[in-house]
């Protein structure tokens, strides 16, 4: 099993652990639910492990909205 420090991918969320961990359990879910994975990780990791290893490799990122 991958460790990934979530301190290392603040950067991918402007500074902000919520908005990293918000947008990494949007994409484990969707990973859950059969979407196809954007990185080559071993079939046995969790979602969440894939979600933040697409994060990392930047497969996966915030996206601004008009609010």
């Amino acid at each position: 099993m991958a460790y990934i420090a979530l301190e290392n991918l603040l950067d991918k969320s402007n500074g902000s652990l919520y908005k990293l961990v918000v947008m990494a359990a949007r994409r484990a879910l969707e990973v859950a639910e059969g979407h196809p994975k954007l990185t080559s990780i071993t079939a046995s990791a969790k979602p969440s492990t894939i979600a933040l290893d697409e994060i990392r490799n930047a497969k996966v990122y915030l996206r601004k909205t008009d609010k």
